[in-house]
């Protein structure tokens, strides 16, 4: 990684933080490809079982820096430096990837907001599969007061979190909420004083599980929200009898018959 983005990986759990404090984690180039990378790093580490993504200093992130992309802002279409030339294997253009890139890794990853989580901030938490914020914390779908829509999969994922009659509302006005408005929209998943302790807590739970189960019950998830009813329920077999008879599967029993805690293996 560059300075943008840390990651330490203990005990299975990856800690993931946005490392750009003095500007409140703004999204800029380097922020941008420190994203893709850390994405493509995680999606091949078999160790890590779970991540929490958080920001460092006094805020999650702020969203895009517009300073840094100030052609969005001329009469010449926004450059290749935005949106990229090519799309990920899940369909996301470059700034997509910003929030998509969560969503599709193996493993769950748990967002822990404080302060902003503005425009692309909000859409990174969005991309998360839990979500912990202070209860102070302030979120907006932000892009309208830039004359611009969400495009960092903002759409996509929002309209599985609230009422569609929310999303308009949020996406239109552009509204700052609480952590507990969102909580209560479905924003957030959780509040917490300390929302990186109550993630790490949770990512150290789903680490203790069997990975195979955790990653299986992923893919159906994100298919549940996205797919229609048949391929769901052909894949929710099909994921099962990856899982029937494995070793994994075996220690989960067998640990569970004799109350000891199961030593998984990845």
């Amino acid at each position: 990684m560059n300075d943008r983005i840390t990651v330490d990986i203990r005990a299975g759990v990856a800690d993931v933080r946005l490392n750009r404090p003095d500007k409140l984690n703004a999204l800029d180039d380097a922020m941008f490809d420190a994203v893709i990378r850390t994405g493509e790093r995680l999606a091949q580490e078999k160790t890590v079982r779970a991540v929490v993504l958080s920001g460092e200093g006094r805020a999650f992130c702020a969203g895009l820096d517009m300073s840094n992309f100030t052609d969005m802002a001329g009469d010449e279409p926004p450059s290749d430096r935005l949106f990229g030339k090519t799309r990920s294997s899940s369909g996301a253009n470059r700034a997509q990837q910003m929030a998509m890139t969560w969503r599709d890794l193996p493993m769950p990853v748990i967002a822990s907001i404080h302060g902003a989580a503005f425009g692309g901030g909000l859409q990174i938490a969005l991309g998360c599969d839990i979500r912990f914020a202070t209860p102070d914390a302030r979120l907006s779908v932000m892009e309208i007061r830039w004359g611009l829509i969400p495009d960092m999969g903002g759409m996509a994922l929002l309209r599985n979190l609230v009422r569609d009659d929310v999303a308009r509302e949020l996406t239109w006005t552009g509204r700052q909420v609480s952590g507990e408005e969102a909580a209560g929209l479905g924003l957030v998943t959780r509040l917490s004083a300390n929302p990186h302790e109550a993630a790490m807590a949770l990512a150290t739970e789903i680490a203790a599980k069997s990975p195979n189960a955790v990653r299986s019950g992923k893919r159906l998830l994100n298919l549940a929200a996205d797919g229609d009813q048949r391929n769901i329920l052909l894949l929710e077999t099909e994921e099962q009898l990856t899982l029937m008879g494995r070793a994994n599967q075996r220690e989960a029993l067998q640990a569970n018959l004799e109350k000891r805690e199961p030593s998984f293996r990845d």
